[in-house]
């Protein structure tokens, strides 16, 4: 299973879309790991920059409609090669959210008033998150603060999360 904890990366923009996680002229890629230096490089958020703010970060967190657009596998893949498996927002588009969990990634929604609240206590301080799944809690922690969200999956999410994605899922059970 991928691993759903590390630290935050703050993306306080809604509606990003795919040609924003990962540009269009990229799809001829016929790699994962060649996607990799482009995730968000067309993303404009001001104090943003891609090329200094990814590294080293495992979830994103943003606002409302992430993954709209265009539906591509490459935009998920673009984060699972970024080292990215989680993606926490107050909605998806809904072809964005099943090919997350497709590909063995999560695609959470919480509560419009709990991204903001997230957004006003974390936001621009180092922030790990820890996901425990059996809870279905985030663990939030920074600077001393440490809070608790729920959050809740689908049990044929859940099952696509622990196989590794619907590839490996379907090996298991077909």
């Amino acid at each position: 299973m991928k691993n759903f904890s590390g630290k935050l990366l703050f993306l306080d923009k809604s509606d990003i879309n795919t040609d924003e996680i990962i540009p269009a002229t990229y799809l001829t890629e016929i790699s994962k790991k060649a996607l990799k230096p482009y995730l968000l490089e067309d993303l404009r958020i001001d104090g943003f920059a891609p090329e200094k703010d990814i590294e080293g970060k495992s979830v994103i967190i943003t606002r409302e409609n992430f993954g709209c657009g265009s539906s591509r596998e490459h935009a998920p893949w673009a984060l699972e090669v970024n080292g990215i498996n989680i993606v926490i927002a107050k909605s998806f588009a809904r072809i964005f959210r099943r090919n997350m969990f497709n590909c063995g990634m999560m695609a959470v929604e919480l509560p419009g008033q709990t991204i903001t609240h997230i957004f006003q206590v974390f936001s621009g301080k180092e922030t790990f998150i820890e996901t425990d799944l059996e809870k279905n809690i985030f663990i939030l922690k920074a600077d001393g603060l440490e809070e608790e969200a729920g959050f809740s999956i689908s049990d044929f999410d859940r099952a696509l999360v622990a196989a590794g994605g619907w590839v490996e899922y379907a090996d298991a059970k077909y």
